[in-house]
């Protein structure tokens, strides 16, 4: 058995009142001691009371410190732990502003052995601005959702888990080159990329490694991931991308209105066999919890944040609907990847014209093979230089360019408006780190994809694939069957109508692969499906899923109003 620890990992707690945020954030210290930051966002206060109660049968209320310099030094700050609540109040002759999140103090609690539940409960929260009480907000308005405990997996340092990741892909990628007749064998039917995303989500269904205690997923994908756009798009032939003809397109739109449709027929046909599984009545409405659903796979997380909003999903129960993205969608993209293993097969049965796609490859690759060589240490270096370079000004460009949106564009600011998805500082990381690398390729920098440029990159795309992989827990996929039967009838409506769409088109398997994880998986993983067909594809993926960020919100609100009419009938 492996050792057993508990930790706290978030609390939200969010009001609608002023556009206030009162967020309790866990960080990771000893293991039988835990600290949480009380961060206030988006408020102009003189003075505050807090009341926090901590479940005694859960965690023992320990101490508050880490008291903010600046409330210390402009005002009084005083507290009193009694029986497991906190009681804090706060007074100042001035007015405090806070634009960005701002940490107002720290509880320290100490866990006891073998609770799973909410820890933390918020009974009074206002704030004050001189005498008035013109910006307290009600407990009773806010959306507060529930802790989660996670169990401690066996290792959860980063810099143990990265070693382990990058174990798991030196096996795969040692076995892959394998002369032996069983692992030429077993690589014929079973893509290695299958095998680096399905070996981190075993050990993680283990409780060896969690992407629960891990930055790893989240270091790939606002680094590595950027960085490796830049790098096979170095050498990309935009005008042959284009080339490609329509059929990109006409998949990608099969994929969302597969989606669109997918959700209430699932719900019709569960209905008849599991009634409860679609049932719920007010903010406890399966459809509601569903349109989150719709938000991510058209779109992204942006959507899906948008469509949580808009329709007032319980908060007690979206961290089910999110388990059923988790699964469906890695499921998913996990047969897609099978799937690649035999695409010569599937594109006969297509009768599909691959022609366009090989000549790509092919001059893609004749110009690799050219200036081809080996790279210097200097090549090396000015290749990175260029691609966290490129992540810098991806990352300096999105935060500027979010927050001037955000700011002064109340269309962008609504998180239930159709153009929230522009006020998300991922979806303008990648798309300015997608153009810093087509900008390149009109230089003499797209020389150096002979140096290797594409195959660094690949390295970036796989360890992204393995940190994603961590974040599948095999043991969940029956923990919720009514949901995840919903999530498996949509998505196999979503797979029928592309199979369909592309046999009646004769469109090849990639198209209907990157077409359908531009949908579904958003900017994350379409590329990653890209570049398993060849390097010089990555950037057809990455199109794809930024249209997808612009139709996500459309095309999840139309499936959300047939979703509502479905669970009527």
């Amino acid at each position: 058995m492996f050792k057993k620890a508990i930790a706290l990992l978030l609390l939200f707690v969010s009001c609608s009142l002023f556009s206030q945020q009162l967020t309790l954030k866990h960080y990771e210290g000893k293991e039988t001691t835990f600290n949480t930051k009380v961060v206030i966002d988006s408020i102009s206060f003189t003075g505050f009371n807090l009341k926090i109660n901590v479940d005694d049968s859960l965690a023992t209320l320990d101490n508050i410190s880490n008291i903010n310099k600046k409330l210390n030094a402009e005002g009084n700050f005083k507290f009193t732990l009694n029986d497991n609540i906190a009681n804090i109040s706060y007074s100042s002759g001035n007015v405090i502003t806070v634009h960005k999140a701002m940490t107002l103090f720290e509880i320290t609690t100490k866990p006891k052995q073998g609770f799973s539940a909410v820890i933390y409960e918020v009974t009074d929260d206002s704030f004050f601005n001189y005498d008035s009480i013109n910006q307290a907000y009600n407990s009773k308005d806010q959306k507060i959702e529930k802790t989660i405990i996670h169990p401690k997996p066996f290792f959860s340092s980063d810099k143990i888990v990265f070693g382990i990741l990058m174990l798991i892909l030196g096996f795969v990628f040692y076995t892959e080159s394998s002369k032996k007749s069983g692992w030429k064998t077993f690589y014929k039917y079973v893509p290695a990329l299958l095998i680096c995303y399905v070996l981190p989500a075993i050990l993680s269904s283990f409780g060896i490694i969690s992407d629960k205690y891990s930055e790893t997923y989240m270091i790939a994908s606002r680094f590595l991931l950027p960085a490796a756009l830049i790098l096979m798009t170095l050498s990309i032939d935009l005008k042959g991308v284009f080339n490609l003809g329509p059929k990109a397109l006409i998949m990608f739109f099969t994929g969302t209105i597969g989606i669109i449709i997918g959700g209430p027929l699932a719900i019709l046909l569960i209905s008849f066999v599991y009634p409860e599984a679609v049932g719920g009545m007010g903010p406890d409405a399966v459809w509601r919890g569903l349109s989150t659903l719709a938000g991510s796979w058209i779109g992204g997380g942006a959507n899906q944040a948008a469509m949580y909003e808009i329709y007032e999903y319980s908060p007690d129960k979206y961290g089910a609907m999110v388990l059923v993205d988790i699964v469906v969608a890695n499921l998913w993209m996990a047969i897609l990847l099978l799937g690649i293993g035999k695409s010569q097969k599937i594109d006969n049965w297509l009768k599909a014209d691959n022609s366009a796609i090989e000549h790509l490859k092919v001059k893609v690759s004749a110009f690799a093979d050219k200036i081809k060589r080996n790279p210097t240490l200097s090549e090396l270096m000015i290749m990175l230089a260029l691609a966290f370079g490129g992540v810098s000004l991806a990352h300096f460009g999105a935060s500027n360019i979010t927050d001037y949106l955000t700011s002064n564009f109340d269309a962008v600011k609504d998180k239930d408006g159709a153009l929230s998805f522009l006020g998300s500082s991922f979806f303008w990381m990648i798309t300015i780190a997608t153009a810093f690398g087509i900008t390149l390729s009109y230089t003499k920098a797209k020389n150096y994809e002979g140096a290797g440029a594409s195959k660094i990159g690949s390295i970036f795309i796989y360890i992204l694939v393995a940190s994603i992989g961590m974040k599948m827990d095999l043991g969940k996929v029956l923990e919720n069957p009514g949901l995840i039967a919903i999530g498996l009838v949509w998505m196999t409506f979503h797979a029928a109508l592309l199979i369909l769409v592309a046999k009646l088109i004769r469109a090849p398997f990639f198209f209907l692969a990157v077409g359908s994880q531009a949908n579904v998986g958003g900017a994350a993983s379409a590329p990653i499906v890209a570049s398993a067909f060849h390097p010089s594809l990555t950037s057809v993926g990455v199109l794809l899923a930024v249209f997808g960020y612009v139709v996500g919100t459309y095309g999840a609100i139309l499936c959300t109003i047939l979703m509502e009419m479905a669970s009527k009938v």
